[in-house]
C-alpha cells in the first residue's frame, strides 16, 4: 500500500500585536523568537517537511522584516527540513549582497533553502527604503539577473563595473530561486529567466500561461501551485474552546493582512472577515481535530503532493497553544497518514 506524500508546512511570521490589542501575546518578542527555533528543531526531528518565513516592513506588530536572518537561524537549528523564504521582497535588496547572503545560506543548509522573490504590493515599504514603487518590475529584473550572474562565481559587469561574488553556492547549477506572484508579468519574467514560478493561490490558467512562455524561451517549466483548498490550520482536541480563547489572534492577523491587500488580490490568505465568527465561517483559518485534519487531507487531489499548513504562533497566540498544535500534528496526524491510502 502506497502512503500519499504529504508536505507539512510550518509558518512563522512572529507577529506581536500591540498591548492595546485583545490579541496581545503573553510573552515578550524575544521569547517568541526563541520558541520558533525550538519548534523548528522539534519539527525537524519529527519529520515535518518545510518551515516557511515571510517579509513585511514597518508594521507596528513587528511582522517579520528579516526573513533571511531567521532562515539562517532555522537552518542552523535543523538538519533535514526544508526552509522556504516565501516571499522576500526582491527589489528592496542590494542584488550583490543578496547573492552573497543566499550563497552563504545555501552552504549552511546544504541546499535546503528555497527563496521565493516577489515584488510586494505596499508602496510604503518602497518609500521606507527610498525606492520608486513604480519601478518595482525593473528592479526585480535587475535583482534576478544579477543574482544568477553572481552565482557563477565568475566576474561580470554590474552597473558599469566589473564585480565578482564569492563563495560559490553549494547547489548546482544554483540555489532554488523562484519568482513569486500571481500576474502575467511575473509568469513572463520567470519563463524568460528559466526560473520556477511560485503562485500565491490555485491559478491553473496562469500556470498554463507560464508553461506556454517557457516553451517560447526553450526553458523547462516548474510551477509550484497550492491546491484549491489549503487553509491555515490550528490543531486542537477542542475546536470550540480554541475558537473562544484564540480566535482573536487569528482575526488580528487576518485583518492586518487584509488591510494591505488590494480588492483584486489573488491569495490563499484573502479574507474580509470582521469578527471571529465570520472568520470561522469563511474557512481561511480552520481549527481542527487530528481526525478532521486527516479528512481535509483526504479531500485534496490524489495527483502530486498533498499539503497542510500549520501556523503555531499566529497573531500573538500563546506559545503553549502553539506547542500543543504542533505536537498533535506529529503525534496524532503524521503516524496516521497511511489512512489516506485507497
Amino acid at each position: 500500500m502506497t502512503v500519499p506524500t504529504v508536505m507539512s508546512n510550518i509558518r512563522f511570521n512572529l507577529v506581536h500585536p500591540p498591548a492595546s490589542s485583545p490579541a496581545a501575546p503573553p510573552e515578550p518578542p524575544g521569547e517568541r523568537y526563541r520558541a520558533a527555533l525550538e519548534m523548528a528543531g522539534y519539527a525537524d526531528e519529527q519529520g515535518v517537511t518545510s518551515l516557511m518565513v515571510e517579509e513585511h516592513h514597518g508594521s507596528e506588530d513587528g511582522w517579520l522584516p528579516s526573513p533571511l536572518t531567521l532562515a539562517g537561524a532555522l537552518l542552523g537549528r535543523t538538519r533535514r527540513v526544508a526552509v522556504a523564504a516565501c516571499a522576500i521582497l526582491g527589489p528592496l535588496y542590494d542584488p550583490l549582497r543578496l547573492a552573497e547572503e543566499l550563497a552563504v545560506l545555501d552552504l549552511v543548509g546544504g541546499g535546503r533553502l528555497m527563496t521565493v522573490a516577489g515584488i510586494g504590493y505596499r508602496p510604503e515599504e518602497y518609500e521606507a527604503f527610498g525606492l520608486d514603487f513604480a519601478r518595482r518590475g525593473a528592479l526585480q529584473d535587475e535583482m534576478l539577473e544579477t543574482v544568477l550572474a553572481a552565482w557563477t562565481g565568475e566576474p561580470f559587469t554590474y552597473r558599469g563595473r566589473r564585480v565578482r561574488v564569492t563563495p560559490r553556492p553549494h547547489s548546482s547549477p544554483h540555489p532554488m530561486l523562484c519568482v513569486g506572484g500571481g500576474s502575467r508579468p511575473t509568469a513572463r519574467r520567470a519563463a524568460r529567466l528559466g526560473l520556477p514560478l511560485f503562485l500565491p493561490a490555485h491559478l491553473p490558467e496562469l500556470a498554463r500561461y507560464y508553461e506556454e512562455r517557457c516553451a517560447e524561451h526553450g526553458s523547462t517549466p516548474l510551477c509550484l501551485m497550492p491546491p484549491e483548498e489549503l487553509p491555515t490550520l490550528h490543531l486542537t482536541e477542542d475546536p470550540e474552546r480554541a475558537w473562544a480563547e484564540l480566535g482573536q489572534h487569528f482575526l488580528y492577523e487576518a485583518q492586518r493582512y487584509a488591510s494591505w491587500q488590494e480588492a483584486d488580490a489573488r491569495s490563499l490568505m484573502r479574507t474580509r472577515s470582521g469578527t471571529v465568527e465570520e472568520l470561522r465561517e469563511e474557512g481561511v483559518y480552520r481549527f481542527v481535530t487530528p481526525d478532521e485534519c486527516l479528512e481535509l487531507l483526504s479531500r485534496q487531489p490524489d495527483a502530486g503532493e498533498r499539503q497542510l499548513l500549520l501556523h503555531p504562533l499566529c497573531g500573538g497566540m500563546p506559545v503553549e497553544e502553539g506547542w500543543s498544535s504542533l505536537r498533535l500534528l506529529v503525534e496524532k496526524v503524521v503516524p496516521r497518514l497511511g489512512e489516506l491510502s485507497a
